[in-house]
């Protein structure tokens, strides 16, 4: 597959020198503030929010290839304090938090006031898209789809990398996600979301384990199912936390890029049990125990994973190249 040159260099800019994605993913908003709340400290301001995140981002941005932001607490912030050293990659997420409509037919949206080409603006080296989505939710599914296709479309334009993040959730409300019967279908609902939404034009895709491990312990089965992900799938895709421990994250990182994965975006496997420390406690785990997490994961990509290379060979740029690139 052909791809731009800002879009290579976004991707080189996120991923390690073999081409694999190893990013520290903070881009949380309403879950961190009231993940942040106590008995002590229950109403936390947006400056609180911001030096968290702040003093997250300065003691783990250089172990990981990439750091993804949002833009109402982390994106800007973390490159006017200086905490995002310049050679670590910037990934700023464009979506609202959370989804309207109902539980079972959910929808995203853009963040109001926020675009792609402020993204590029910003400095980012690539779009993050969060899109709740079902293959079989009809009209919602649609929807969705059609944000996404603006979405890459915006990113075209702007020559930005799109890192897209489809959601699943259950069209049961008897059987919502986390169930048994969701569960039985979750292989086949992140398989044919790859397949969908890999070919609309995103550049990577950052998806879920394929298999609920609470409900399927045979890691056989947790690998045909990562390997009809990368059959699926026609861009590169990266393994998300999705809130596990560190421990069982370890282990999917493993498998997924064993089967075809291209790394990962760790969140709060990473970083959740300093949130609740406080001074030197909090200093101290961020720089040994999470540091060290980062460390072994970016380990495991880069000794297991399918470079991104693999789906976009280089290719020469011919003579004159300058004189079109942009429409100009």
């Amino acid at each position: 597959m052909d791809i731009s040159v800002g879009k290579r260099r976004g991707l080189q800019a996120t991923s390690t020198e073999r081409g694999l994605f190893t990013i520290l993913a903070f881009d949380h908003r309403d879950s961190l503030r009231r993940a942040m709340r106590s008995e002590e400290h229950e109403n936390v301001s947006h400056a609180d929010v911001v030096a968290l995140k702040l003093e997250f981002i300065s003691a783990l941005a250089r172990h990981a290839s990439g750091v993804l932001l949002d833009p109402v607490y982390g994106a800007a912030q973390a490159v006017t304090a200086d905490s995002l050293p310049g050679r670590v990659g910037l990934l700023v997420a464009v979506e609202e938090s959370g989804y309207t409509g109902d539980t079972f037919a959910r929808c995203s949206r853009i963040l109001p006031g926020w675009s792609v080409a402020q993204i590029k603006r910003l400095g980012a080296s690539a779009v993050k898209l969060l899109v709740y989505y079902h293959p079989d939710a009809g009209e919602v599914t649609r929807a969705q789809e059609e944000l996404v296709r603006r979405v890459v479309d915006e990113c075209h334009q702007q020559d930005i990398t799109l890192f897209l993040e489809p959601v699943s959730y259950s069209l049961d409300p008897a059987g919502p996600k986390g169930s048994m019967a969701f569960a039985q279908d979750r292989v086949q609902v992140v398989v044919e979301t790859a397949r969908r939404l890999g070919g609309l034009g995103a550049d990577v895709l950052k998806l879920e384990f394929p298999v609920d491990v609470d409900h399927e312990p045979d890691e056989s089965a947790w690998r045909a199912a990562c390997r009809l992900v990368s059959e699926a799938s026609a861009v590169p895709w990266a393994l998300l936390s999705a809130g596990v421990d560190l421990r069982a994250f370890q282990r999917q990182v493993q498998i997924a890029c064993q089967e075809g994965a291209s790394g990962y975006l760790a969140g709060r496997a990473i970083w959740k049990e300093a949130i609740v420390l406080r001074g030197e406690a909090r200093v101290r785990f961020l720089r040994e125990e999470a540091a060290k997490r980062l460390d072994t994961l970016m380990a495991i990509a880069d000794r297991d994973g399918r470079p991104w290379t693999e789906f976009y060979p280089p290719q020469p740029a011919p003579e004159g190249w300058y004189r079109t690139y942009g429409g100009a």
